[in-house]
């Protein structure tokens, strides 16, 4: 799980350093480059690409794409730690939406975790001056769609092979980012296509090394670690683009994941 979150703040620094070229066109290299992966790996074990759950499939990557790029659109106005931690509070709706979707049941416990969470974001915009409110609700948006990303999931269940899903958002995300790209391309310069298509290459082995982690060891002592990519990511800010974190910055991103983390370890102990 180290080397996996570790792989994911590269990506949300690379991402940031690509600040001139759009979003559009950064979806598009991240997906392409990862499709490389994807379908190597569904050749080499003779695994069938359509998949069985189509319909679902095809709403996962079209859901997947929008949360995606919501996010990269953030990180041009906020801070790339900040991004990232609002960006976690993807299982928040998602425990939301469970509740109209799957019919799942919330605990109050629970309740009062997410409350904590979002307290941080409430820090966040009112106490920090220099937060960007536009940053701040693609963000925001990000995390909503991410949420329905994981209801998505859930409904597949293990109908599909995990990475024919991954195959999926890849390619809807290639396509959709490509043809968005069209009037807005910015061709990249020497280092920077490299940077692009390391994009494919950060994202790719951080979801099999955390998909590694959860599989050799239990869920509820592996997933509080994933919000490691957050620190590493504020560290990366802090040290590559001289980003600065007020107090009221850290506090919000303390409650936001402490909120989260906690709402794990209770989850795992429940079970």
């Amino acid at each position: 799980m180290l080397i996996s979150t570790l792989a994911f703040a590269c990506m949300n620094a690379t991402v940031k350093h690509l600040l001139h070229i759009n979003a559009y066109q950064i979806v598009f290299f991240r997906s392409i480059s990862s499709l490389v992966f994807t379908f190597t790996f569904l050749l080499k074990n003779k695994i069938p690409f359509v998949g069985n759950k189509k319909r679902l499939l095809v709403i996962r990557g079209f859901v997947g794409v929008t949360s995606m790029t919501f996010f990269f659109m953030s990180t041009k106005y906020l801070p790339i730690g900040t991004a990232v931690s609002l960006r976690y509070m993807a299982p928040i709706f998602a425990a939301i939406f469970a509740i109209f979707l799957l019919r799942e049941k919330i605990k109050l416990w629970q309740w009062f975790f997410f409350a904590m969470a979002f307290a941080g974001v409430l820090i966040l915009k009112g106490f920090d001056a220099e937060l960007n409110g536009y940053g701040l609700l693609l963000a925001f948006i990000s995390a909503i769609f991410s949420g329905l990303v994981y209801i998505t999931i859930s409904k597949i269940g293990k109908d599909d092979h995990p990475v024919v899903i991954v195959n999926y958002f890849m390619i809807i995300s290639t396509i959709v980012g490509g043809v968005l790209s069209i009037n807005n391309w910015i061709t990249p310069k020497s280092i920077e296509w490299l940077l692009l298509f390391g994009l494919g290459v950060f994202g790719y082995f951080g979801q099999l090394f955390m998909t590694k982690a959860f599989q050799i060891a239990k869920t509820n002592q592996v997933a509080p670690l994933k919000y490691l990519e957050v620190i590493y990511t504020v560290l990366l800010g802090v040290f590559i683009f001289s980003e600065v974190y007020t107090f009221w910055s850290l506090l919000g991103i303390a409650l936001i994941i402490g909120g989260l983390v906690l709402n794990i370890l209770y989850k795992g102990k429940q079970k």
